[in-house]
Formats: C-alpha cells, structure tokens, sequence
C-alpha cells in the first residue's frame, strides 16, 4: 500500500504547475493527495446510513477511528475513564492517544518501545513486550495496579496486533474483563458470513493472512454481550459497544452486512503537524 501511495504522489507530482523549489513539489502533492482523500473519506460518510461513520475523523488514530470513538464516548456519558490498548506502536499514532488527552488513565502494552519515557507517570502504565493470550491477564492486572486502577473495571479496550488478536480477546473475556467498548482489527478481505481466523502467533508477512474476519468477531462477541455498533471507514477497526449501553445506539444498523466496510486502505499522508513526543508527554506528565 505504501508504494502504491508512493506512486501515486509521484504522478501528481509530475503533473503540478510549475516551478517549484526543490521539495515544495512534494509538499503541493501531498497536500494535494490529502485532499482528494479526505473528499474520498467525505463521499463514503455521506452515502453511509450509519451516522457513526459520518462522526469519524483523524487526530491521532490512524484513520477516522478517533472521531467514531469520541461520538460513541460522548452517547455513554463516560468522564476521565479508563483504557487498555495492545498494540500501541511507538505511542504516536493509535486509538486511545486521544483518550489520554481528554484525561483518561490506562495501560499500552506493545513489542516496540515508545518514542518517548513514561516514567513514573499516574496516567500511563506501559509493558513492553509480545502479549498471548497466557500473559495478558497478569500483565493487565499489573500494568493497570501500577495506576490504581482495576484490570475488570475498565471502559475501552483496544487489539490490534495483526496476528491471533481474536483468542487474545477470548483471554480478556475470560479473565472476567468486560469493558463499555471493544475496538478491535479486523481483516475486511473476508466479508461475511465468511468465518476467519488466525491461531497461534503468527508475523504479519503483508499478506491477507492475519487476524480475523469481522463475521469471526462477531461470533465470540455477540454472545459475550456486545453489540455491532460500527466498522470504520477503511475497513481495518470494529467498534463493539457492551449490551447494557445497546439503546443509546439504536440508530445504528444492526444488520452485520451493513455495518462490514470493505478494505479501502487509504489514509492521509499528513493531516496537520506530525505529533511530537513532547505533546504526549504534555499529557501524561
């Protein structure tokens, strides 16, 4: 996907008017690039009959997760909750960075370091290493004590790491977890009702094989009581909001043929400044 991005800037690129100092050909294209994007993003929300999606923007997720996820929070009424995210990358691009600006208090765990030291943080606990669904109970209940908080009074959990994301899940529920939201990636190749799932840990070779389908997901967490409220609009996150909370979405679809979005796996190359590490930190210190 990053080529194909690649050469696509080089084609617009090529076709801007002129002149240009070196490297403000890049920069017009990206922007440029941008644009049509977002345009792209635009048409899709408005043709959408879930209004979810049409909340959906880009802070610091890496597509229009965040804005699905304020307008989700903002219905439940929750105030300064509670996260857990597995799959954090460096810290500076994920689904519950925007979370810890609005003052929450949660748990990253991830198999790279961050690009930036949490210290001896009261909002952020961070563990570095490759979770399985053996660890990630204890080091829930760890990372979360670090904070005072309670690994089964949690608000959002977030999993995504390309590989066995569903028993990991399977391991939360069963560790007596039952968060308000569950934000997991799935593998939009496979629409429903096709049932896929990878098992056993296995390293993303940027194929289709990895995670799971969304008709998958929807098998372990329906009967777990959760309900369907929205997939994003490249079709890489699914939102499950826990059942006691259902009526503040009835006006989302219920049928799962019309919440699956299929693979569009474009994304902005820029949408505003790049963050900084100091912005983070800004928040957690």
């Amino acid at each position: 996907m990053l080529n194909h991005a690649k050469r696509i800037l080089a084609h617009l690129a090529r076709h801007l008017p002129r002149p240009f100092a070196s490297g403000q050909e890049d920069s017009v294209a990206a922007r440029r690039m941008d644009m049509a994007m977002m345009a792209h993003w635009h048409s899709k929300q408005a043709a959408s009959g879930n209004p979810l999606l049409r909340a959906g923007a880009k802070f610091f997720s890496q597509n229009d997760e965040d804005g699905i996820l304020l307008e989700i929070i903002r219905r439940t009424g929750i105030s300064e909750g509670k996260f857990v995210e597995i799959g954090v990358g460096d810290g500076l691009e994920n689904n519950t960075l925007v979370l810890l600006m609005l003052g929450w208090r949660g748990l990253w765990v991830g198999g790279e370091g961050l690009a930036f030291a949490t210290g001896g943080s009261a909002k952020l606990s961070f563990h570095k290493l490759w979770v399985t669904p053996q660890n990630v109970g204890p080091t829930m209940r760890k990372g979360l004590a670090e904070l005072g908080l309670d690994a089964n009074n949690i608000d959002v959990v977030s999993v995504d790491i390309d590989s066995y994301d569903r028993e990991l899940v399977q391991a939360i529920l069963d560790f007596g977890t039952r968060p308000v939201l569950f934000i997991v990636e799935y593998n939009a190749k496979f629409p429903p009702p096709i049932r896929f799932a990878v098992t056993g840990r296995e390293p993303w070779d940027d194929s289709d094989y990895f995670g799971s389908s969304l008709q998958s997901w929807w098998d372990l967490l329906i009967p777990a009581g959760y309900k369907l409220i929205a997939c994003n609009i490249t079709g890489v996150n699914a939102f499950f909001v826990r059942s006691d909370q259902s009526h503040l979405f009835e006006d989302t679809p219920t049928d799962i043929s019309q919440l699956y979005m299929q693979c569009d796996y474009n994304w902005f190359l820029k949408v505003g400044h790049p963050t900084s590490p100091r912005t983070v930190l800004y928040f957690i210190e």
